[in-house]
């Protein structure tokens, strides 16, 4: 897999003249489940930005489809990695730690039981998780601040929006399977976004 996403890189940097990066004297943010190195969130969404999901899904038969029609908020409108899986209802405290940690490319997912009644997310915790490389969050609920996580360099797909705030009770389960749109999302399962949908893989795609 590391070789195929090199062959890849490499391919990517020619096409769009982003200058070589000395692979010898790379350190990884942060190592995957099943050994799988993510290089920058930065380095992540650039190639990122040049997929598709439809495309994916064409190459990959074997991806499946959120049904659920989710609406991009972030300023980074293709995003994927690995799962970090959250169920919330109304109470986004894990969330809140969960971008507080390193992100090393991962996304997180946020079963929130589709309630548009309270914002799972605003814009300070975007920029938090921006800032600690994630590469995104989908979420099955609301956000809030939509201008301002406009303009955060994060992916960001969620159901709807509403500007009441959560409240922080530490209720919520973290790193478990959840379901919604008629897709089952386990821990270190491989998700991608971008404005076709949000899709899922147990395997990596890239």
């Amino acid at each position: 897999m590391r070789f195929r996403f090199r062959v890849y890189s490499i391919f990517m940097q020619r096409m769009m003249g982003i200058p070589s990066i000395d692979w010898g004297n790379y350190t990884p943010v942060s190592t995957i489940a099943n050994d799988y190195t993510f290089p920058s969130a930065d380095y992540e969404n650039t190639a990122m930005s040049t997929l598709s999901t439809p495309d994916l899904t064409d190459a990959h038969p074997e991806a499946l489809a959120v049904e659920l029609q989710f609406t991009s908020f972030g300023a980074i409108k293709q995003f994927g990695g690995p799962a970090v899986t959250i169920k919330c209802h109304e109470d986004n405290s894990l969330v809140k730690a969960c971008v507080g940690e390193p992100g090393g490319g991962r996304v997180i997912v946020v079963d929130g039981g589709g309630s548009l009644r309270h914002a799972l997310l605003g814009d300070m915790l975007a920029a938090q998780a921006a800032d600690n490389g994630w590469a995104g969050l989908v979420i099955n609920g609301a956000v809030r601040d939509v201008d301002e996580i406009a303009a955060t360099a994060i992916g960001v797909q969620a159901l709807g929006r509403c500007p009441l705030k959560t409240e922080k009770l530490g209720v919520g389960q973290r790193d478990v399977a959840i379901a919604f749109g008629g897709v089952r999302i386990e821990p270190g399962d491989y998700v991608y976004a971008d404005n076709n949908g949000v899709i899922v893989s147990k395997q990596a795609l890239l």
